[in-house]
């Protein structure tokens, strides 16, 4: 049984209450848990960054903000475990040492944010670290890493594969704001690059395309490793 660390952007989990896709996505984990040890942690999303921003308006100072953007992720990630039911474990984990110890359960663990100035994908890079994940999967709501933003540049290009060092020199020039909306943040390329665990960011947009990563090795994404063999399937 291999070690799984998924990071599950808000963006794509809970891009707002009333678009959420915890339904869909439900199925998908079960069905991983039933073959893999896994974790996930949850981004803050739409919602976060809606109350990040008025906290900045009231002049709030960055680390408050983040502190308010973890208690968003903490409610998303309450709303999984209950959507999953007897199949996670019934309590987020508030630190790396929780989450290894809610794992002994053998239920799928699930975390939040957990320190101002760190993203969830931070989070989940050093947690992959943590318990020795044989990858670690950021669903996000882009179909891998570019070159540059394709939203802004269209002459952006989209890569397969990269080595951790490569990932470290694009994402090296974003700036990491409470609630920045980056594929991936530079401490967690970081965490990549000294873990020498493979990372696979996917479009998340279509919860199959998790699903078929693991089950299958094929999905849209770009896969991050300075290792030969073949990450997925697993």
């Amino acid at each position: 049984m291999k070690t799984i660390v998924i990071s599950l952007g808000g963006s794509i989990l809970i891009p707002s209450l009333e678009k959420n896709k915890i339904k869909e996505y439900v199925p998908v984990l079960e069905e991983i848990a039933a073959h893999h040890r896994l974790f996930v942690v949850v981004g803050g999303g739409g919602e976060a960054r809606r109350y990040i921003t008025v906290a900045r308006n009231l002049g709030i100072d960055e680390g408050t903000s983040d502190e308010i953007g973890i208690l968003i992720t903490r409610l998303n990630a309450n709303l999984l475990i209950a959507a999953l039911g007897e199949g996670a474990y019934p309590k987020v984990a508030e630190s790396h040492a929780e989450a290894k110890k809610f794992a002994e359960s053998k239920k799928i663990v699930i975390m939040g944010g957990i320190t101002p100035g760190q993203t969830t994908d931070a989070v989940a890079a050093v947690l992959a670290e943590r318990v020795g994940a044989s990858v670690f999967i950021n669903v996000t709501s882009v179909d891998g890493i570019y070159s540059s933003d394709p939203k802004k540049d269209k002459k952006a290009k989209r890569f397969d594969k990269l080595t951790p060092q490569q990932l470290l020199d694009i994402v090296g020039r974003a700036g990491l704001g409470a609630g920045s909306n980056i594929v991936l943040d530079v401490v967690a390329a970081r965490i990549v690059e000294r873990s020498h665990i493979p990372l696979v960011v996917l479009d998340g947009r279509d919860p199959r395309n998790l699903s078929c990563a693991i089950r299958t090795g094929e999905f849209t994404g770009t896969v991050v490793s300075d290792k030969k063999k073949k990450i997925l399937p697993l």
